[in-house]
């Protein structure tokens, strides 16, 4: 049966965050946070699936996409992480599950070493700790040619970068949807958010996570499975799970495989109360 979803705006500290809401108010929370030039709707599949699981799953949008408000660039990643605690308290949640994904994942760190107390787990996926100069760098250009035409001149490149484009023309409308929200980000929050992540450093401080955390990454993302091999070392107690056959989304182009490993991590994290 499927859940039904209210959309919310809530205050922040950049501004309104436009946030999706579904299933059990009384349940444990599950925030999900998404990628740079997305927005909550990449979660949609699998918040379904947590919502009919019996839990209350909160998607969203980060700062400057989607439909959250767009303040002046330039962000840090510690501001997203405060937009992140933004939402749990506007909805009164003392302690939630976070899911995040590259961005999302990228802030998700940050909130597991500032803010253990307000979280029940971390399953954050396809994301680095941190940024190194030589990766930084072609995000000065993304920025200034989305300032000169808009986000949409990167919409087939990142898309690309996201799935290939054999995998784009097999499927048309996940292409399209992917196509339509990397179009529809506002420049500002894309700038600021790419700003953050350039000066992304955590990776000094994640062996002081102790939230129990599982760390997703596809298989075919570059480096990443790497990196988040090396991170499972050294956060207490991780877990690593690769996706076979995925590449940065692995959510969207091997979706089955991805929902085994996320509803493994919450079998293994159930946390059915929030106190």
């Amino acid at each position: 049966m499927q859940q039904l979803t209210e959309k919310r705006y809530l205050p922040g500290p950049g501004g309104d965050i436009a946030v999706y809401v579904q299933g059990d108010a009384s349940a444990p929370a599950v925030l999900m946070t998404h990628s740079i030039l997305s927005s909550s709707m990449m979660w949609a599949a699998q918040a379904e699936l947590l919502a009919v699981a019996g839990w209350q799953v909160i998607r969203a949008d980060t700062r400057g996409h989607g439909e959250s408000h767009a303040s002046a660039a330039p962000y840090a990643m510690d501001d997203l992480v405060a937009d992140s605690i933004a939402v749990l308290d506007a909805l009164k949640i003392e302690r939630a599950h976070y899911v995040g994904l590259s961005l999302g994942g990228m802030s998700g760190f940050g909130l597991g070493i500032q803010h253990p107390d307000r979280l029940l787990s971390l399953c954050l996926c396809d994301a680095r700790a941190d940024m190194t100069p030589a990766l930084a760098a072609p995000w000065d250009e993304r920025i200034a040619q989305a300032r000169a035409q808009g986000c949409g001149v990167l919409a087939t490149a990142t898309a690309e970068r996201w799935f290939g484009p054999a995998f784009m023309q097999a499927n048309p409308a996940i292409a399209t949807a992917f196509l339509d929200a990397i179009s529809r980000t506002n420049v500002e929050g894309f700038a600021g958010c790419a700003f953050a992540l350039q000066q992304l450093d955590y990776l000094p401080k994640v062996g002081s996570i102790s939230s129990p955390t599982t760390l997703i990454v596809g298989a075919n993302d570059g480096p990443l499975p790497q990196l988040m091999q090396a991170l499972q070392a050294l956060i207490p107690g991780a877990v690593l799970e690769v996706v076979a056959n995925a590449g940065h989304l692995p959510n969207i182009d091997q979706p089955i495989a991805f929902n085994t490993a996320l509803m493994r991590h919450f079998s293994n994290n159930p946390s059915r109360s929030q106190l």
